[in-house]
């Protein structure tokens, strides 16, 4: 019998291995510019539409009486508001290293409107040392919060339904598309600040296990609490969907507005990952969704 533990472990297991996998494709093949661009658009509206189609209809819910859409919202706030003072503090999305030449068609200055999407690839730039200590804790502490998500999701819906195969579904599918990029990111600073390579492996290996700790640290935290903190499910599925949203726009708004070439093709794959994310919902078992 399947249950909400095998679900979330197996959902650990596949954004594991996904991460791992993202932090070696940059030994093992080059990403073009513009098919990285679509993948962030596509990543980036999948994020959206789990955050307002799958993450605030169950933090609602799970917030129960006594509390109500006001409670959601400040806590969507906060979420938003302390994944953006991340991004402010770390800077730490940088999800292009494609070659310089790659963006020799773009119509735009890359750097002049300090998006960290667009970096040159090791062997064309000098990088710091310890400057990939930065992109590793912001993004570390990214993955965390993204762990907590599943963790958060997989309880509010095991919860609510007898047939728990697809519960936490549209969230499982946002991380795992989106790991392997932020992975990338890391690895390819790393190999350019010139860390050895069992270095840049064991430093991957700890990334990768970052969403799955937070994930199964909620997952075990909560189920402690047995009642005591009343909204504390709903608080944290309100708090990860306004990250969600925030880590969405950020990655998206900078990269349609300034790619006039791309405009269409991003605009299409971010609405493309949209649609996926309310389709997922009739996936799920449909008790999930009667209840809202």
């Amino acid at each position: 019998m399947i249950t909400a533990w095998n679900t979330l472990l197996f959902y650990c297991g596949a954004i594991a291995i996904g991460s791992y996998a993202g932090g070696m494709l940059p030994r093992l093949i080059t990403m073009t510019h513009t098919r990285t661009q679509l993948a962030m658009s596509a990543v980036s509206g999948l994020m959206l539409g789990v955050a307002f189609y799958h993450l605030l209809p169950h933090a609602l819910a799970e917030f129960g009486e006594g509390y109500g859409i006001d409670d959601v919202v400040w806590w969507l706030m906060i979420g938003l508001v302390s994944m953006l003072l991340l991004l402010r503090l770390f800077h730490f999305h940088q999800h292009d290293f494609t070659p310089a030449a790659d963006h020799s068609h773009c119509d735009h200055d890359h750097h002049s409107h300090h998006h960290d999407h667009d970096v040159t690839t090791p062997a064309a730039v000098k990088v710091h040392p310890m400057s990939w200590l930065s992109i590793a804790f912001g993004l570390s502490v990214h993955t965390i919060i993204d762990g907590v998500a599943l963790g958060a999701v997989v309880l509010a819906e095991g919860a609510s339904s007898t047939h728990v195969a697809w519960v936490g579904l549209g969230v499982f599918v946002a991380i795992l598309l989106h790991k392997p990029l932020d992975a990338v990111s890391i690895a390819t600073l790393a190999r350019a600040a010139g860390l050895s390579m069992n270095g840049q492996r064991t430093v991957n290996l700890i990334f990768a296990l970052m969403c799955p700790l937070g994930a199964l640290l909620f997952y075990f935290g909560f189920q402690s609490l047995d009642g005591m903190a009343p909204g504390l499910l709903g608080a944290t599925l309100a708090f990860a969907a306004g990250a969600f949203v925030c880590i969405a726009l950020s990655d998206l708004i900078p990269e349609v507005h300034f790619h006039s070439h791309d405009r269409l093709k991003l605009s299409f794959t971010f609405l493309l990952g949209i649609a996926v994310a309310y389709a997922i919902a009739f996936i799920e078992p449909a008790s999930l969704h009667a209840m809202h």
